[in-house]
């Protein structure tokens, strides 16, 4: 894997050419009093349009104009029609911060700043055929079709689920690839913490971390796993793909499902845009987090619109939410019930759109991000509230 180092640029100096280019200068700022970290900021390279070179978004670099750092920026082609729909880059502010930035385009031959990738995801054919995702912090998978049919063929190594498996680790590094890799020469590798984290999650029927369904008369209906996938975007702030479902019943109602997913670094919540085609009106679209043995304790706070839950999880201790924007939620439920893998937080969400985008995720404190239960919500509340209240972007004139 490389690993790249951020440098600093002489703005007006590219490619040591000693000769002055245009900027454009910028500004961020945060309107809440708390502070963030590793906030990824996104704009359309059509905002730089005003610089000469411009139109190649690929030399377009950002650079914090009090320190002279250059950031490391990514470019994503959303709907994949060949042009580059945003430009993303990180920063840091302090409650109430205003930070100026500037942009310019690179000589050809300027090396732009990067970093250690910890934003990963991929099909995993070799484990039947999961699809795997994670950042520096958490990591997740959900399952193919080929696992769906080894459950129902009545063949090993079979799981039949649209739930979302957490994988708990407490490194920064990438572990995918290692974990598969190791389950694949001893089978259960994965299960065990050898020190990086290990699999002690169990999703089962459940919806997991965040998986959907449709409640309907005391019941929820949810789909079987993912038909096929797309990746979109892999690094190395942002990693993107999407899922496809095939059609299926809740009750009477016959419902198709697209899921675009997309996790960025530094954030323990990936994002979910769920999208719906349905035979008639969808009541609801509901989130699930799974309360397993029922020994943890639910936070609820429909106005903010987060929603935790924090239990005891193998000798240690393990935080699951969900953020949704306020207006979406219709009510919540603190399913528990007697039956295998059926308690859980149910959120539902207006289904009038066809469409619902909210964040899922979770916490493990032997990662010692999180010391409790109170640790883990102050996150959900403070996330929710960037949601809220995001980075306040504006623009100056290009200047020579």
């Amino acid at each position: 894997m490389k690993k790249w180092t951020t440098g600093i640029v002489v703005l007006g100096v590219l490619a040591g050419c000693g000769k002055s280019s245009p900027v454009l200068e910028f500004s961020v700022t945060n309107p809440l009093d708390t502070d963030r970290f590793s906030e990824t900021v996104s704009i359309s390279p059509d905002e730089f349009s005003t610089l000469p070179g411009a139109s190649d978004p690929e030399r377009l670099f950002i650079t914090d104009k009090a320190s002279g750092d250059t950031l490391v920026t990514q470019l994503i082609d959303n709907d994949a029609n060949g042009t580059q729909d945003m430009l993303l880059f990180q920063v840091d502010l302090k409650g109430g911060e205003h930070k100026k930035l500037v942009a310019a385009v690179a000589e050809k031959d300027f090396e732009m700043p990067e970093t250690e990738q910890s934003v990963f995801s991929r099909f995993v054919p070799e484990r039947t055929d999961d699809y795997a995702w994670e950042n520096d912090r958490v990591a997740f998978r959900t399952f193919g079709p080929d696992a769906q049919r080894r459950i129902e063929e009545n063949l090993p190594d079979g799981t039949l689920s649209s739930g979302i498996d957490a994988w708990l680790k407490r490194v920064s590094y990438p572990i995918i690839n290692k974990w598969y890799k190791n389950n694949d020469e001893k089978k259960g590798a994965y299960h065990i913490d050898s020190g990086e984290g290990y699999d002690p999650y169990h999703v089962g029927s459940s919806r997991g971390v965040g998986g959907i369904g449709i409640w309907i008369k005391d019941s929820l209906y949810a789909s079987k796993n993912f038909t096929t996938y797309k990746t979109i975007a892999t690094g190395p702030l942002r990693t993107v793909f999407e899922l496809e479902y095939a059609a299926w019943n809740a009750d009477s109602i016959r419902v198709k499902e697209t899921k675009r997913i997309s996790l960025d670094l530094g954030s323990n919540l990936s994002r979910f845009e769920s999208s719906f085609e349905s035979s008639e009106s969808l009541p609801n679209i509901t989130i699930g987090l799974m309360l397993h043995e029922k020994e943890g304790k639910v936070t609820a706070n429909k106005e903010e619109g987060w929603f935790g839950y924090w239990e005891p999880m193998d000798g240690s201790e393990l935080g699951v939410g969900v953020v949704i924007a306020p207006d979406d939620i219709l009510e919540f439920k603190d399913h528990r019930v007697d039956y295998k893998d059926g308690s859980q937080l149910l959120i539902m969400a207006d289904a009038e759109a066809g469409k619902i985008v909210y964040y899922a995720g979770f916490g493990w404190k032997k990662s010692k991000q999180f010391t409790d239960a109170e640790a883990w919500n102050t996150y959900l509340k403070d996330f929710a509230a960037r949601l809220a209240h995001p980075v306040e972007v504006k623009f100056t004139e290009a200047k020579k």
